[in-house]
C-alpha cells in the first residue's frame, strides 16, 4: 500500500469512529424498581437519536406501549397504531410508544440496527415514538411478566410504571374496547 492509501484508510477510520461516537447507540439502562410486576426504569434512544428514560419521559398520564421482540412483529404493532392514534386524539392524557426490545449487543450492532430502522421509518412522529431497548432481556421480561418473545405485547402503563392492562397479538375490536375501557377507568 502506498502512503496515500494509508492516509485515506486512516481518514476513513477516523470518520467512522467519529460517526459511531456521534450517532452510536448506548446500552439501555435497566433498573427494576420493585419486586412486583411493573415497567422497570429503562432507557433507550428513539429514532430521532434522543436519549429517553421511562417511565419518567412518558408524555401521557397513561401510555399505550407496544413491546416487540422480533422484526416480523412490527406488522402486528402496525395493526394497533391507528387505534392508539385515535385514543390519543380522544384522550389528552394518553400517549403511545413502540419499544423494539432486544438483547444487549455491541455498540456497532446497536447503531447499525437503529440507523436501519430510522431509514425505514421516514415519519418524524413515528421516529420520536420508537425507542429501542438493548438490555437484559430476561430481567425485563421477568419485571413485566412477559413469558415469551414469541408475541408482541400491548401494555397500558402509568407514569409510575404500573401496568394497568395488557394483551398480546393483533388489534381487534374486542381488544380495542377493552383498552378503551381501561383508559377510561384510569382517569
Amino acid at each position: 500500500m502506498t502512503i496515500r492509501s494509508w492516509l485515506i484508510l486512516g481518514g476513513l477510520l477516523v470518520l467512522g469512529a467519529f460517526w459511531l461516537f456521534r450517532v452510536g447507540v448506548k446500552l439501555s439502562m435497566f433498573n427494576p424498581t420493585r419486586d412486583t410486576v411493573h415497567l422497570p426504569t429503562v432507557s433507550g434512544q428513539n429514532l430521532m437519536r434522543q436519549e429517553m428514560t421511562f417511565p419518567a419521559d412518558f408524555a401521557g398520564e397513561v401510555n399505550i406501549v407496544f413491546i416487540a421482540f422480533l422484526q416480523e412483529q412490527q406488522r402486528i404493532v402496525n395493526t394497533w397504531v391507528p387505534f392508539a392514534q385515535q385514543m390519543e386524539t380522544e384522550n389528552t392524557n394518553v400517549a403511545y410508544y413502540e419499544f423494539p426490545t432486544l438483547w444487549e449487543m455491541s455498540p456497532l450492532r446497536r447503531t447499525f440496527l437503529n440507523e436501519g430502522m430510522r431509514a425505514g421509518i421516514p415519519d418524524p412522529t413515528s421516529r420520536e415514538r420508537t425507542i429501542t431497548l438493548y438490555l437484559d432481556l430476561q430481567g425485563f421480561m421477568a419485571a413485566t411478566d412477559i413469558p415469551s418473545r414469541s408475541e408482541m405485547h400491548t401494555l397500558l402503563v402509568n407514569r409510575n410504571g404500573d401496568i394497568l392492562w395488557r394483551t398480546t397479538g393483533r388489534f381487534d375490536e374486542e381488544k380495542g374496547a377493552a383498552l378503551a375501557a381501561a383508559i377510561a377507568n384510569s382517569q
